[in-house]
C-alpha cells in the first residue's frame, strides 16, 4: 500500500540525487555557475516549495491533530530545519550575484552554504525516513494515509513549475548525469 510517508520519501531520493551533485560540485576548482543555478531553482520549487510545503501545510498539521508539537519534539525540529535549509539555500544564491559580477571569492561562501546544505539534509531526511515517518505510520489511520495522499496529489497538480521542459526528477537526472554520479 502506498502511504503518505512512503510519498515523501519517494521525494527524498531526488533530494539526495540533487545533494550529491552539490556535494561533487563543492571539489570542483571552476564549477559550471549555471549547474549551481539549477540547484537553487530546484530546491526552491521542488525541495522547499513542493516537498517542504506538503510537509509544512498539510502533513504536520495532522500529525498535531494526533498529537504531535510544533513546539517541540520530532515536528519542530523538521520545521527548524527546513528554515535552516532555506537560510542556506539564500547564502547560495547571494552568493551567485557576487560570483558573477566578477567577485571570484563569492565561490568559498558558495561551497560553504552548499555543503551546510548537503549536511543538513542529509540529517534531517535520515530523521524523517527513519523516525519521524515511523511514528507516524504508528499514529495515522488507512484513512488519514489516504487523506494524505489525496491532498498530496492536488498540491503536485496545482504546483506551478518553473519554466522548463522537464520536470525535477529529469533536471536532476541531467545533473547527476552531467557529472557521471
Amino acid at each position: 500500500m502506498q502511504t503518505a510517508t512512503k510519498s515523501l520519501e519517494n521525494d527524498h531520493v531526488h533530494i539526495i540525487r540533487l545533494i550529491d551533485v552539490m556535494e561533487h560540485i563543492t571539489h570542483t576548482e571552476n564549477p559550471e555557475i549555471e549547474h549551481i543555478e539549477t540547484i537553487v531553482k530546484i530546491i526552491r520549487s521542488f525541495a522547499d516549495g513542493l516537498h517542504h510545503a506538503k510537509e509544512e501545510n498539510i502533513f504536520f498539521p495532522l500529525l498535531g491533530e494526533r498529537g504531535f508539537s510544533s513546539t517541540q519534539g520530532p515536528v519542530a525540529v523538521m520545521l527548524h530545519e527546513h528554515v535552516e535549509g532555506r537560510n542556506y539555500v539564500k547564502g547560495i544564491a547571494d552568493s551567485i550575484s557576487l560570483y558573477k559580477s566578477g567577485d571570484k571569492s563569492a565561490l568559498r561562501d558558495i561551497y560553504r552554504n552548499m555543503k551546510g546544505y548537503s549536511e543538513l539534509l542529509r540529517n534531517h531526511i535520515s530523521k524523517e525516513n527513519n523516525i519521524l515517518f515511523k511514528m507516524a505510520d504508528k499514529v495515522l489511520s488507512i484513512s488519514d494515509q489516504n487523506n494524505l495522499l489525496s491532498r498530496f496529489a492536488e498540491v503536485e497538480k496545482n504546483h506551478v513549475m518553473p519554466p522548463s521542459s522537464k520536470n525535477y526528477p529529469e533536471q536532476i537526472h541531467d545533473l547527476v548525469s552531467f557529472y557521471n554520479l
